[in-house]
Formats: structure tokens, sequence, C-alpha cells
């Protein structure tokens, strides 16, 4: 008797244990599971190579939200991507919004250089000054072959 109830003990412990790791990796991690603080803002991009859902949104290289939706705007066909920063992060509305990456093999995010405007940007709001991802095949590709942009 004693045996089984060390061993539902030690039981409990390690359901405690994994428990407690869970919560803790749910709170570090970034699950998307708060999608409802913050707001939205809107960017169109004419190539989103490398850019997924639940990227990246930074500042100075610091994460201040994520990409909840990505679509093809049918009128314009560039890529629409909705963008949702966090609460208290001001933008002001002359920012740009450019796709880079943190190395050549990095994950691509939106790095936005924020402007000087007046006003900043609220809920809805589309960022306007976007600057594309340059591909790496295509650089190679003309510095191989010598082609111009032109």
């Amino acid at each position: 008797m004693a045996s089984n109830t060390a061993e539902t003990l030690i039981g409990a412990i390690v359901l405690a244990v994994a428990g407690g790791f869970l919560v803790y990796a749910a709170n570090t991690a970034d699950l998307g599971l708060n999608k409802g603080d913050g707001y939205r803002v809107v960017a169109n991009f004419r190539k989103a190579e490398g850019i997924a859902v639940g990227g990246d949104v930074r500042i100075a290289g610091v994460k201040v939200g994520s990409i909840t939706n990505m679509e093809l705007n049918t009128k314009t066909y560039f890529a629409k991507l909705t963008l949702n920063l966090r609460e208290g992060i001001e933008v002001p509305e002359d920012s740009v919004a450019k796709i880079t990456s943190a190395s050549l093999l990095g994950d691509s995010y939106i790095a936005i250089d924020p402007g000087g405007a007046e006003f900043m940007l609220a809920d809805g709001d589309e960022l306007v000054n976007t600057q594309s991802s340059v591909s790496v095949g295509d650089l190679i590709g003309r510095f191989i072959h010598g082609q111009s942009s032109e």
C-alpha cells in the first residue's frame, strides 16, 4: 500500500512539473493567443517572398507585432498584408514598411522605419510607403549574367 502512495505522489509531481513547463512555454512563446490586443494596419507589397502569416513586424530590430493575414489584392496584384501592432506602439503615418531578413538564410520579416509625421496610424489605416523584398536568386543571376535592372 505504501508503494502505491509513493507512486501516486511521484506521478502527481511529474504532472505538476509538466503542467508548469507547458504554462511557461505558452507564456514565453508568441502563439498568437492574444490576437485581440493592439491594432491592425494594412500594407501592400509588390512582392512578398519569404513572408508568412505569423511572421514578425519589427521596429529597430524589436518585435512590435505580427503578420495576421496575407492575400492577393486583385485590383493591383500586390500582396496585401495585415499587420497586428502591439497596443501602445505609435507608428507615424509616413513610416516605411520593408521586407527584410535577419540573415542570408533567415526568415523574412517586416521592418518598419518610423517617419516624422505628426499623425499616427490608427486601427484599419494603410501603411502606404512600402519596399518589397529583393530576391537573392535574382541578384545572383544579374551578377553572373550581367543583366541590368532596366
